[in-house]
């Protein structure tokens, strides 16, 4: 049995930037379907879902959905500083419960939401442009035609690849992490861990959820290192080394495992009667591979753009590039300038990690906020350089400009 369906926008994917776009699209007045794989929203966790307060606010996400964190400890293999703030300005996300809360609200906005729908293949008009997709749900087949479709598949890409308009990522994270009950967890402060001893091209974090419970985990850059991340990440728990030792006893309640982009925004990201949002797009931020508030922000921007461009009845590539040349503004030479300081970092040994805490510990908690965030630009690299005249923020400094240039 077939089931055909006619909806104004199609959006692929349940996740922030799904979800995001589905709501923002329904709000200027469309017909929008949102199709999810997963029997729920948010059934499996794939991030560790660190953000910032300032982004939290923004959105409108409750209050209950998120961890506060004002103190930042970076630990190296024979090194450990701690930035403190005063307010907090990071937090940790309940990433199931904010996931569905943003599609709870696409749903109350009007959005049809079709769960264990798995998307397979496109259809595509006589010029080869995608006018609708295909897949399953719930054992049956299903056809949904649409004027624009939102790719918001995640890592995967599914309709832009079944396009034939991207491969797969060349270069990515990988990372493996489970929450845990622990004995003793400082609800304020969050640990990152570099170096080999934690993981080769790439690090470990602890991330406190609540009061007794946090995010264990490792990420790995791909190609850079062959090594699995649930290997590493089950020796350094086995081994308790580290800030992981002052947990106490710890207890796993969930394995969360996922895959993020980071080859910079090499993607061109709007095509006729398609966009391409979130890890679709590459929208992450290479320094510590964190992306919600991207995708929730962009998310939002293609709903709009997209409702717009189906009420003026111009759906083409040109109608749609708004979207890309908004969010190319917003973070393009940021994105770059922080890619060019990853490779630096990738390429730190374990000795000069140690010495490179030592730089970090000078900084003042909203300038480590946004280095560690990537949002600064040339001006904020020029004001910090000023401000610490004998440290490699210097030699940072020169990085960004070189690659702005």
């Amino acid at each position: 049995m077939t089931t055909e369906y006619q909806y104004d926008l199609v959006v692929v994917g349940g996740g922030p930037a799904g979800s995001s776009a589905a709501y923002e699209a329904s709000k200027n007045g469309i017909r929008v379907a949102l199709l999810e794989k997963e029997e729920t929203i948010a059934q499996s966790v794939r991030t560790s879902g660190v953000t910032w307060i300032q982004n939290i606010k923004e959105f409108g996400i409750p209050d209950d959905c998120y961890n506060p964190i004002k103190n930042y400890t970076f630990c190296s293999p024979n090194n450990e500083i701690t930035i403190k703030d005063k307010i907090p300005q990071a937090a940790v996300l309940d990433v199931r419960k904010t996931y569905r809360w943003l599609a709870e609200q696409a749903k109350n906005q009007g959005v049809d939401i079709f769960l264990k729908t798995n998307i397979k293949n496109v259809i595509k008009n006589k010029d080869g442009d995608i006018v609708g997709v295909t897949g399953t749900n719930k054992e049956e087949e299903v056809i949904f035609h649409a004027k624009i479709i939102v790719d918001a598949s995640g890592f995967s890409s599914t309709i832009s690849r079944a396009m034939g308009f991207v491969s797969q990522w060349k270069r990515f994270g990988v990372g493996a992490e489970y929450e845990m009950k622990a004995e003793h967890v400082d609800k304020d402060t969050w640990y990152l861990m570099v170096g080999q001893k934690y993981s080769p091209a790439g690090y470990a974090w602890i991330f406190p959820v609540g009061k007794n419970i946090v995010r264990i985990g490792v990420g790995v850059g791909k190609p850079e290192s062959s090594v699995d991340p649930t290997e590493k990440l089950n020796e350094l728990i086995k081994s308790k080394i580290g800030p992981i030792k002052k947990l106490g006893k710890i207890t796993p309640i969930e394995f969360h495992y996922g895959l993020i982009p980071n080859d910079g925004l090499s993607r061109k990201t709007v095509y006729n009667n398609l966009i391409l949002v979130g890890d679709s797009a590459g929208q992450a931020n290479p320094l510590v591979l964190e992306g919600i508030r991207y995708a929730i922000k962009f998310g939002r921007i293609a709903g709009k753009i997209s409702a717009d461009a189906i009420k003026s009845g111009k759906t083409d590539e040109l109608a749609l590039s708004p979207y890309e040349k908004n969010w190319k503004k917003a973070i393009e030479s940021k994105i770059k300038s922080a890619g060019k300081i990853q490779d630096r970092w990738i390429g730190l040994s374990d000795e000069q990690w140690d010495e490179e805490l030592n730089i970090i510990k000078e900084l003042k908690p909203n300038e480590f906020l946004d280095f560690i965030k990537a949002d600064f630009g040339l001006i904020d690299m020029i004001k910090m350089a000023t401000r610490h005249p004998k440290l490699v923020v210097r030699q940072l400094f020169s990085l960004v400009k070189t690659k702005n240039n």
